[in-house]
């Protein structure tokens, strides 16, 4: 049984990833930052937990030993990203490991997004321990707008006019899947885009639609946004933040969905989808 080593497979992504490789039959080790976190991976399919202090390398090599892939995504905003990327390479390098998968971002090389740097500066350094490196890029999930569109009420710093592409989660875990276990896509990056360009205003009316009740959207003034959700983040993190949303403001964040379709064989999941119950 093939065995892929899922970097981050508590958080949602890592999740989402863990389900559609176990869907597939595979064997998932899931490093987790701590043993707490275990239950977690263990809900979505994990067969095994190695627990890894990313920031030190702690535990690597040993979470790397007898895995046939790697599947890494670094914790959001991380100030050292480019250390951690370089840390696990040279792990799967030490390993002989050579299918290797790196959770990238849309637009990496975007000079005005700080954090998405980081992931441009984190792919060259995987590339360079692991020239067959794997890269995925994706858009913005569908999902992390659903609970406030449900809610009623979808509220962003930025502006509601900006156009996204944004991505389904399950469809991009399917992409991790699919080139975590199917040879032909070593050494290739791939953009993975939505199928449809809406702003924040578009999505609230579709939503308004699907669900048959008033979805509004509203934009946050900065100064509100960094007293309430940004008010517990580190000065780094939320510094990138706010780059990310000056950011928006001025283009939003779009790229070319046909990658994705042909990845997936199929159409990508659109908005609406994304709101219908599972």
């Amino acid at each position: 049984m093939t065995t892929v080593l899922v970097i981050g497979a508590a958080g949602k992504t890592g999740r989402a990833v863990t389900a559609a490789l176990t869907s597939r039959g595979v064997d998932v080790r899931a490093a987790v930052r701590s043993a707490r976190r275990a239950e977690t991976a263990y809900a979505v399919g994990a067969r095994s937990i190695s627990v890894v202090d990313l920031e030190t390398g702690s535990g690597l090599d040993e979470a790397v030993a007898d895995a046939d892939a790697i599947y890494h995504l670094a914790p959001n905003v991380h100030p050292d990203e480019v250390g951690i990327a370089d840390r696990i390479a040279c792990a799967a390098a030490r390993a002989g490991l050579s299918r290797f998968v790196f959770h990238s971002v849309l637009h990496p090389d975007d000079a005005s997004m700080p954090h998405h740097v980081r992931k441009a500066a984190a792919e060259k350094v995987v590339r360079t321990h692991l020239p067959g490196a794997t890269v995925l890029r994706p858009a913005a999930y569908h999902q992390n707008l659903v609970d406030a569109a449900l809610a009623g009420r979808i509220s962003v710093p930025y502006s509601l006019d900006s156009p996204f592409t944004n991505v389904d989660l399950v469809d991009v875990a399917e992409v991790a899947a699919t080139v975590l276990t199917r040879p032909g896509h070593e050494g290739v990056t791939y953009d993975l885009a939505g199928p449809e360009v809406l702003s924040v205003r578009d999505q609230a009316h579709v939503a308004s639609d699907v669900l048959g009740r008033p979805v509004e959207a509203v934009r946050v003034e900065i100064a509100d946004w960094v007293a309430g959700p940004g008010a517990s983040l580190t000065a780094q993190a939320r510094d990138d933040l706010l780059a990310m949303f000056a950011s928006y403001d001025r283009g939003g964040l779009v790229g070319d969905s046909s990658t994705l379709r042909r990845l997936l064989g199929h159409e990508p999941s659109t908005w609406a989808q994304a709101l219908e119950p599972a």
